[in-house]
């Protein structure tokens, strides 16, 4: 056998003890989005479902994000999600703030770019039917009182 083919092996066995850092900043629970806004337990349950691995700091690893490189790019998309609206830390977060990300966040689930297809893909649960991306609209609407300014959308 050719020597090519037991290093290829090999490399992607030693490639596997590569993990990324999958540290997270520790938010006080009670500043979590679901505590703080205390939703419907069916909104509860699409929030989780749909958002929450991404975009809090209560990921749920699959046995596939343990493998390089599949790991390396999930760890990515968190790390992106949780920068771009970390949901465990509403509560400490200002009213502009809070009511861009409502906005933002209707906006994306209007448009289907969220949840990510990627992710639904090999998470049915987090595949939404019109009725639940209409729940989740409505939630996030729900939480615009007083209006959206793009004034202050990055104060946190």
């Amino acid at each position: 056998m050719n020597k090519k083919w037991l290093i290829l092996p090999a490399l992607a066995l030693v490639a596997q003890v590569f993990q990324p850092d999958r540290s997270v900043q520790a938010n006080d629970p009670e500043h979590d989005l679901i505590t703080v806004t205390a939703p419907a337990t069916e909104v509860q349950d699409l929030l989780r479902n749909a958002c929450y691995d991404c975009h809090s700091d209560r990921t749920t690893y699959p046995w596939y994000s343990y493998i390089t490189p599949v790991n390396f790019w999930m760890q990515h998309h968190i790390d992106e999600g949780r920068a771009e609206f970390d949901m465990s830390s509403w509560g400490r977060r200002r009213d502009k703030w809070q009511r861009h990300k409502a906005k933002e966040s209707v906006e994306m689930l209007e448009e289907g770019e969220m949840p990510l297809p990627s992710y639904t893909w090999v998470h049915p649960q987090a595949r939404l039917n019109d009725g639940e991306r209409n729940a989740l609209m409505g939630f996030f609407s729900g939480l615009m009182p007083g209006g959206e300014s793009d004034e202050g959308k990055e104060e946190q």
